[in-house]
């Protein structure tokens, strides 16, 4: 969308407004911001956003939460077909003030595939009116699930975290960690929960399990997944992962 259009489209005086894109393999979006909060959901692929703050990823049936004025950039895994809504912030409601991965319910799914039928500048009164404000409720009573993962902001951290990110395996230990920080392991172990919420242990999973999911799209077997990660079977990554999201690794694979 060209930036006058962009413009244009975030001053309609609707409450809420929808609109979809189609997006080829591996395409990206670069850090931008809305003035709304926006719901971005992928009714096909998979969304990869990352902010200032964490990363977050929405594999099929979940949606991500971006508030608004939150600077964030979009990789696309597979070819990937969006469903965004741009809520006002006054009519945000429960959604927050912090990005967050929400399941999507068969109804939530339906409301945002008819949103972005919905005319720009619809009859607030009226049907679409009330399609838009169900819609905003669904939203705000749609659960979290654990799909993010906190950056840390400590510089020397944060450069461990994105070269770990490149190449995330649960074998890596928390002792080279320290060491390459040129600190004892129980001041390493406060500094990263400070910095990020989580143990490194928790986080570590965390990465790998956020590493798995486009593997797991794109169609690569489990097995392969898992030793790429460096879990020494594929029922050990397949145990962590149901325990995870509730559903087998096999659940998200592409046929």
């Amino acid at each position: 969308m060209p930036p006058s259009d962009a413009i244009a489209f975030e001053a309609t005086p609707r409450p809420v407004v929808s609109r979809g894109g189609t997006y080829p393999p591996a395409f990206e979006l670069a850090t931008h911001q809305h003035r709304r909060g926006q719901l971005l959901y992928a009714s096909e692929g998979t969304v990869a956003i990352t902010t200032p703050f964490g990363a977050w990823i929405a594999p099929p049936e979940r949606a991500v939460w971006i508030p608004s004025g939150t600077p964030h950039a979009v990789r696309m895994i597979g070819a990937v077909n969006t469903r965004s809504v741009y809520i006002e912030p006054e009519v945000t409601g429960e959604a927050g003030q912090a990005c967050r991965v929400i399941a999507v319910s068969p109804l939530l799914r339906a409301l945002l595939v008819e949103a972005v039928l919905v005319p720009r500048e619809y009859d607030v009164g009226g049907r679409d009116g009330l399609l838009m404000a169900l819609l905003v409720e669904e939203v705000n009573r749609a659960p979290s699930v654990p799909l993010a993962l906190p950056l840390p902001m400590d510089a020397g951290l944060a450069a461990l975290s994105a070269a770990f990110l490149e190449h995330p395996s649960v074998a890596e230990g928390i002792d080279a960690w320290a060491a390459a920080l040129g600190m004892h392991r129980r001041s390493f172990t406060r500094l990263f929960r400070r910095e990020t919420g989580m143990s490194f242990a928790r986080w570590r999973q965390q990465a790998c399990l956020l590493a798995a999911l486009p593997k797991l799209a794109s169609g690569e077997p489990v097995t392969e997944v898992a030793l790429d990660l460096g879990y020494e079977s594929a029922t050990s990554f397949s145990t962590m992962f149901r325990r995870a999201l509730g559903k087998p690794p096999s659940d998200y694979r592409a046929a």
